[in-house]
């Protein structure tokens, strides 16, 4: 279960509008209490007009005549009504027909409104309507108070919220000091009326035996309250209390529910205390049937430089090892979480993240994250509109089950520079960067990178509607490396020691749309070349950092170094060459493309075999994106093999449906071929799929499904055979506008160490517009 922590400000609010519209004009409302249909829904009273004040009314004493009810001020009341009446020997002012009567910015609209000005009694009967000056309308049928409008009794109270939350009350009663106690009364923010305006049940409620609210300390309390879902008294709220308006206080939230195989039975239980208005720390005490108890705690704070967040885990538990052998030992466990930006003036940004875990298993075993490496961060940026600057460092903690701490590296720091300058000489853009990284690792190759580069674009269009773009590039590399036998790939090694490189690189690129209609709308076929040329560049004798994931894609088909990174740099000289097609129609939007490039020299080759560029002629690469309205989304992505066309890469990604009803698949094949020795580049076979089937109309059933079909064949390191089920869940739920219910079976299949695999249930509520 969760709870909307602003949605106790809506009943706040509400139980606030109650109570000062009983101090300025409280009404009776249906005779029906809480328990037997409290929010049925009223009459539609009249519009709230203006009446012209009675003639006979100039005869009454001056304290009686009336007044126009927009100028009353706090010192007077104002009257306007059809008819004005005044009963000398009983002292008794009446005002008659479409009755409206205010103080202070609220107004009372009723058939007849009787003043006593000998006992001060004021009564209001007949269809009678309050409304506060924020739009709050309270109904009735008859109200009895003091002529100040400030005290007295209401019953039977039914008060409609702007918002569409609603009150009711048996009783409600408002003392000297100011404050109101309601007897036997019922909240709700549910609607009570279909789409029809018929009646119906709200799915929620609160009640309670009495509600007190203090506007000196804007806190409203509750004796004896429950919550009555769909009419049964589910949830009991002993000593339930909340301040009102737009504040944060501090108090118990709405529990999580749920079971695991790995800790059994399992009870969150959070609570919120609040340090300020823009401060607060929750503390949630975790109990398991299994396992001891797990705490966290999480501290939030926002402020005039930025935000940050800090939130911890902690426990005592037996952590199994990985390795699956019978060693355990019980230990502290936790998890740091933090994370934060401060702006300290328009141009800077300091911003960082701390992730870290005791063991490689806890996130996994307490089902916090399912992540296999942790990032932690710290950079300062500075951004204005011709330049960057930023100063980073960063720390990865792998989660790994075949990982070694010790390889994976430490960067710092990382420093990065770019100025943007329009050329005086020629026209166009002129980029300066310098860069420079430091990466070491305890049990590993150290490396130290800089370089300086400028790069000049130019583009024009031709009078025949051709877009033409021309690239220089010069960069000068300097390096050093130590320890380079402990990188276990060879050709990510380079020479240890100082080693040095210059990149230069021209090219022109030209592109012709063609537009036109076509299927009753506009269709645009756009064929592309670029020429690049690089002279050869001195890539193996440089360490290889981040320049290792290559691959040939529709994204970096067109790039002029088609490595990711800095550390290798594609050389020789090419043609590229492709086409784009758009077809956008008022329902069907398709967005495709398709191209392939061609080396003209003879250079070494520094791509790997299987990555679609170690040929002179290049695989096959396009994408296609397919939307028609809002029904079908559709997403492919693949490489084809230039000489067999055999799929090399399979990439789909498809949502079917509306947003209550549908049915979404992924897959991913990466059939390359790529030797084993490349470790960052295995191939993979995966299907995803999920889908959602609403029924009676706030019902639905959901479930999704990982399995990895990878076998032998396409990763010579896989185990599996072939159909191996990573996850998979199915659940029920009920959603509609104020309370969301659901119950999810989840089983995962893969362990690691402690982290079992096995079946979880999680029992979600949410009862909107309600904070405890």
């Amino acid at each position: 279960m969760r709870s909307d922590k602003t949605g106790h400000h809506a009943a706040a609010r509400g139980l606030a509008l109650a109570f000062g519209l009983i101090a300025a004009v409280p009404v009776a409302a249906q005779q029906s209490t809480p328990e037997e249909g409290a929010f049925d829904a009223p009459e539609q009273p009249i519009p709230p007009v203006e009446r012209p004040v009675d003639e006979t009314a100039a005869e009454e004493p001056a304290a009686s005549k009336p007044a126009s009810a927009d100028a009353a001020s706090s010192d007077e009341v104002g009257f306007a009504a059809d008819e004005l009446s005044y009963d000398t020997g009983a002292d008794v002012v009446t005002a008659s027909g479409n009755v409206e009567l205010a103080r202070d910015g609220y107004r009372v609209f009723a058939d007849q409104i009787r003043w006593d000005r000998g006992s001060g009694q004021v009564v209001a009967s007949g269809a009678v309507r309050a409304v506060n000056p924020n739009g709050d309308i309270a109904y009735g049928d008859t109200v009895t108070l003091s002529d100040s409008l400030r005290d007295g009794a209401i019953d039977n109270l039914l008060l409609v919220l702007k918002e569409g939350g609603r009150l009711a009350a048996v009783r409600g009663e408002r003392f000297d000091d100011g404050v109101v106690q309601l007897e036997r009364a019922a909240y709700t923010p549910c609607a009570v009326v279909d789409s029809k305006g018929c009646p119906k049940d709200p799915s929620w409620q609160v009640n309670a035996v009495r509600v007190t609210y203090d506007p000196n300390r804007r806190r409203v309390s509750y004796s004896g309250a429950r919550i009555e879902l769909f009419g049964l008294p589910i949830i009991p709220l002993p000593g339930l209390s909340h301040p009102l308006g737009n504040g944060t206080e501090g108090g118990l939230l709405v529990p999580n529910i749920g079971y695991t195989n790995n800790n059994g039975a399992e009870l969150q239980l959070p609570y919120l205390i609040a340090l300020g208005p823009d401060r607060d720390v929750v503390v949630t005490p975790y109990i398991y049937s299994r396992v001891l108890p797990m705490v966290s705690a999480s501290y939030r704070e926002l402020n005039e430089l930025g935000a940050y967040q800090v939130t911890g885990y902690a426990t005592y538990s037996r952590q199994q090892s990985i390795s699956g052998d019978a060693d355990s030992r019980q230990q502290f466990r936790g998890y740091l979480d933090a994370s934060g930006e401060l702006r300290p003036t328009e141009h800077w940004t300091l911003s960082g993240s701390i992730r870290r875990a005791t063991d490689r298993t806890f996130l996994r075993r307490y089902d916090i994250s399912r992540d296999d490496r942790l990032r932690s961060t710290l950079q300062a940026e500075r951004i204005d509109a011709n330049s960057y600057f930023r100063v980073a460092g960063w720390a990865v903690q792998t989660l790994r089950v075949d990982a070694d701490q010790g390889m994976v590296p430490l960067a710092l720091p990382e420093i990065d520079y770019r100025r943007k300058l329009d050329d005086p000489l020629l026209g166009g853009k002129i980029m300066l960067q310098a860069n420079s990284l430091a990466i070491g690792r305890s049990e590993g190759q150290d490396t130290q990178r800089a370089f300086a580069a400028a790069r000049w674009d130019k583009r024009l269009i031709s009078d025949l509607g051709q877009l033409l773009t021309f690239s220089l590039l010069a960069r000068g590399d300097i390096y050093h490396s130590s320890d380079n036998d402990l990188t276990d790939t060879l050709i990510y090694r380079g020479e240890e020691g100082f080693q040095s490189r210059f990149i230069a690189t021209a090219a022109a690129d030209a592109s012709w749309p063609f537009i036109g209609e076509a299927f009753g709308g506009t269709q645009i076929i756009t064929p592309r070349v670029q020429f690049v040329a690089t002279p050869s560049v001195s890539n193996f004798d440089v360490p290889n950092e981040d320049s290792r994931a290559v691959e040939l894609e529709d994204l970096n088909l067109f790039s002029l170094n088609r490595f990711p990174g800095y550390d290798r740099y594609e050389d020789g000289y090419r043609v590229v060459y492709g086409m784009d097609y758009s077809l956008i129609t008022d329902s069907l939007s398709v967005q495709a493309n398709i191209g392939q490039s061609y080396r003209l020299s003879n250079e070494e080759v520094i791509f790997p075999d299987g990555t679609g560029l170690s040929q002179r002629l290049s695989d096959i690469v396009g994408r296609t994106d397919v939307r028609y309205e809002n029904f079908v989304r559709l997403t492919h992505r693949y490489r084809l093999d230039k000489d067999s066309f055999k799929i090399r890469r399979n990439e789909i990604d498809a949502t079917i449906g509306s947003t209550k009803t549908y049915a979404q698949i992924g897959y991913l094949r990466l059939n390359r071929d790529i030797a084993s020795s490349i470790e960052d580049l295995r191939d993979r076979e995966e299907l995803r799929a999920a889908g959602r089937i609403a029924f009676a109309r706030y019902w639905s059933v959901f479930g999704s499904a990982i399995v990895d079909l990878t076998d032998a064949d396409e990763d010579p390191l896989a185990d599996q055979d072939g159909f191996q089920p990573i996850r998979h869940r199915l659940g029920i739920a009920y959603d509609d506008e104020c309370l969301s219910i659901g119950l999810t079976w989840r089983r995962d299949y893969e362990a690691i160490g402690d982290a079992r695999r096995g079946n979880s249930f999680l029992f979600r509520l949410a009862f909107r517009n309600l904070g405890v």
